[in-house]
């Protein structure tokens, strides 16, 4: 195509239309010789995408083709060029785009029905607060920035761009009655357009020369980026070439006053000593390549990863509002139901899909997630884009029969397919969800495709099903007798609710405060403080029952709710309205969880909260050191932020409140921390799996922890506790790991 380009403009250029015929070959060289290396570069690894890569390039080139020939014809047959131009290239472009987009509509209307229209002021804040104020972009300062401008340039420019494009079909079309309004909009336009060219330069540069880590070098060399930084600038220069043309012939469409950039240019470019015409004739080649561009633009987005310039602001506003610890739920009594989870993409919701349109392959999820930074198959970013890939080759049959099974298996281990390892993988910290600019869940749909595996193929870790018997049996991951659930607690004066239904508030101890023995050191420092501040409280002792957090993010939604309706029972029997969990899962689950399934307390707080309040009320006072004694040198604390803390429940300062409140203690912050914090290895079930592939996570955390130096490793989890100390041991280390409620009653 390129080479027929090059013939035609030779072999039909006249003075006049040889050089628009040589820019249109030109550029389109740029993006052939992208598009060559990549196709090469991907032949083995996707035939099928490949396909895809040269019917977009095929297209691109294509479009440039009849500018051309439009542009000859106009010339050889003085017919209005511009109107034919902008006619056909318009109709030409809406046509291919629009197929492309009703495709992609058609696919997301497969899944199934969600109402996510509630909430409005509330969805308007996140959109404001995510999409134009680059709320999560800016946490890393200059690519945001850089974002932001295009961002906002595009927008501007844009007004601009749709200006030209009527005024191609309607001569003499201005916006120029909105007055000093208009005069303005020129004026920020001008600037933009040279903004956003620096911006493309700085993007080119981060993806060939200052690659950052969280982008693999197979990402970041795709064509596909390329392409639209390519067709971003040279969009954005021509308009500048154009209107600095017009300036040096005249045009009433250069507004050189407005414009003081470009007229700059304009004096630079008045060294050619070009004569009118031919400045002018440059400028309305410009102005072709100008409308071209977005053209070629429209096609484009909808087959890369730019769709989520139209996808991103829709997923922002939809996003999910409801607690982030929380789950759908599956109304197993309903006898309708056939399918449990998600084994074809269909089962996905609606907005699911539309996640998947709107990422924008930045690697931010990757760059904090525990799988993803230790060689696990599980990559948030390849996985939401394994997932697209599969709707895009397996959506076809289903708009005919929407119960017909797709050629390519969702869960498997085709090209097409997500594994069971990389679904296993998952430790369901959020830290993806958290880093994503665009409002993604991607836990959501992990937990979805458990349930499927779990609930319908049975397809589950050998040391889970372990797991679920003893849960079935005796309520505990370890498979204990239920009836010892208490013995944590002999000699420590404590009541149990049956004793004394009356309490203030249940001590919620949970399974791994009940039967892990290193974790029931730390129930009975909680006992311990409640008991100095005289707080009124009780515990379930062996009515309490496993909350059925772990069993959901495992897949096993059935056990789940089994386990969560026999405690409600409790709970509503006792009639419990404040609770204090020492276990960030189980404190997430009877405050966020709960309410889903019936119940909801009054009061749901974290030991450390409970603690940090105690200390401010001067119910309890440290006076003593980390060891019990007094403190005479400090003594270097580094905090491990727990994931259910933390990102779910954004609970950052209690812990480290509660830290500086001892006396002697100098809180040391690890480099990934709070929202950043990465995870023990040990949520979403994977306490009771083994990790076989890639780095364990738990000593990589031990890692980072140990190169500060600490005196002392704090926690504010059971499963921390047990991960980390694991992990200390690995490295054959000898620095203590304690609870905050340990260093607490030590100091009380």
């Amino acid at each position: 195509m390129l080479l027929v380009c090059v013939e035609f403009a030779i072999t039909n250029a006249t003075a006049e239309t040889a050089v628009p015929a040589a820019i249109m070959a030109a550029s389109l060289g740029n993006l052939s010789e992208v598009s060559t290396r990549e196709t090469k570069a991907n032949t083995k690894r996707l035939p099928h995408r490949n396909r895809r890569i040269n019917s977009n390039a095929n297209k691109l080139m294509l479009l440039f083709f009849l500018a051309t020939v439009i542009q000859q014809l106009g010339g050889a047959m003085e017919i209005d060029f511009r109107f034919f131009f902008t006619l056909i290239l318009g109709a030409i472009s809406t046509a291919i785009a629009g197929k492309s987009f009703l495709k992609l509509w058609k696919a997301m209307m497969l899944g199934k029905k969600e109402d996510l229209s509630k909430e409005i002021p509330q969805r308007i804040g996140i959109v404001m607060a995510n999409i134009f104020g680059h709320k999560k972009m800016f946490k890393d300062f200059w690519p945001g920035f850089a974002h932001a401008i295009i961002f906002f340039g595009f927008i501007v420019v844009t007004l601009g761009t749709a200006e030209h494009v009527i005024e191609g079909l309607f001569h003499g079309f201005s916006l120029s009655f909105l007055g000093p309004i208009y005069t303005g909009l020129v004026f920020l336009q001008d600037v933009f357009q040279f903004l956003i060219v620096a911006a493309v330069l700085y993007f080119f540069y981060r993806r060939t020369v200052s690659r950052p880590a969280r982008m693999p070098k197979e990402w970041a060399k795709r064509k596909d980026g390329f392409i639209v930084l390519s067709l971003t600038g040279f969009h954005m220069l021509a308009n500048i070439l154009a209107v600095a043309f017009f300036v040096l012939s005249g045009n009433e469409h250069a507004h050189a006053e407005a414009r003081p950039l470009s007229s700059g240019l304009a004096e630079v470019l008045a060294g050619l000593n070009l004569d009118t015409a031919t400045a002018d004739q440059l400028g309305w080649i410009s102005w072709g390549v100008h409308i071209a561009t977005v053209f070629a633009f429209s096609m484009y987005i909808p087959k890369s990863k730019h769709l989520h310039i139209i996808a991103a602001g829709p997923n922002a506003f939809f996003a999910r509002l409801e607690p982030k610890g929380t789950f759908s739920t599956i109304n197993f009594a309903d006898e309708t139901q056939t399918q449990f989870g998600v084994a074809k993409f269909n089962q996905f919701s609606w907005k699911d899909i539309l996640d998947l349109y709107s990422c924008t392959q930045c690697g931010r999820c990757n760059e904090f997630c525990p799988t993803a930074t230790t060689a696990k198959p599980l990559r948030p970013m390849e996985l939401i884009y394994d997932l697209k890939k599969h709707i895009d080759a397996s959506a076809e049959p289903l708009f005919k029969d929407p119960a017909a099974e797709p050629s390519n298996p969702l869960i498997g281990d085709g090209p097409l397919s997500i594994t069971e390892d990389t679904i296993w993988a998952c430790t369901t910290c959020r830290a993806c969800v958290e880093a994503c600019p665009v409002m993604i869940e991607h836990v959501d749909k992990i937990v979805d495709m458990r349930r499927n595996l779990t609930m319908m193929e049975g397809k589950i870790p050998a040391e889970l099903q372990n797991t679920f018997k003893n849960w079935e049996n005796q309520s505990n991951p370890w498979g204990l007798p239920q009836d010892s659930r208490d013995e944590w607690a002999k000699g420590l004066n404590v009541k149990t609710f049956a004793e004394h239904p009356n309490a203030e508030y249940l001590f919620y101890v949970g399974c791994a405060g009940s039967f892990n023995d290193r974790n029931k050191k730390i129930s009975a420092s909680v006992v311990k403080i409640l008991q100095k501040a005289n707080i009124d409280f009780a515990i379930l002792g062996k009515e309490e029952l496993c909350n059925g957090e772990t069993a959901r993010r495992a897949g096993n939604e059935y056990l789940a709710k089994t386990m969560i309706d026999m405690n409600i029972e409790v709970l509503k029997r006792y009639n419990v309205k404040k609770i204090i969990a020492s276990c960030p899962h189980c404190f997430n689950s009877l405050k966020n969880e709960y309410p889903d399934f019936g119940f909801k307390a009054d009061t749901v707080v974290h030991h450390t909260e409970f603690i940090e309040q105690l200390i401010a009320e001067n119910k309890i006072k440290p006076v003593l050191g980390v060891d019990g004694k007094e403190a005479k040198d400090k003594i270097r604390v580094a905090f491990h932020d727990s994931c259910y803390l933390g990102r779910y429940n954004e609970i950052y300062e209690a812990p480290r409140n509660s830290l500086r409140a001892v006396p002697g203690v100098e809180v040391v912050e690890l480099p990934r921390a709070k929202q950043k914090g990465l995870c023990c290895g040990a949520g979403g079930a994977r306490m009771w799996m083994e990790e076989t592939i890639g780095k364990r996570i738990n000593v990589e955390r031990v890692e980072e922890a140990l190169e500060q130096k600490p005196d002392v490793i704090a926690a504010a989890c059971p499963f921390c506790q047990v991960m980390v100390e694991d992990g200390v041991k690995a490295k054959e280390a000898t620095t203590p790991v304690r609870d905050i409620a340990e260093i607490v009653a030590s100091s009380i």
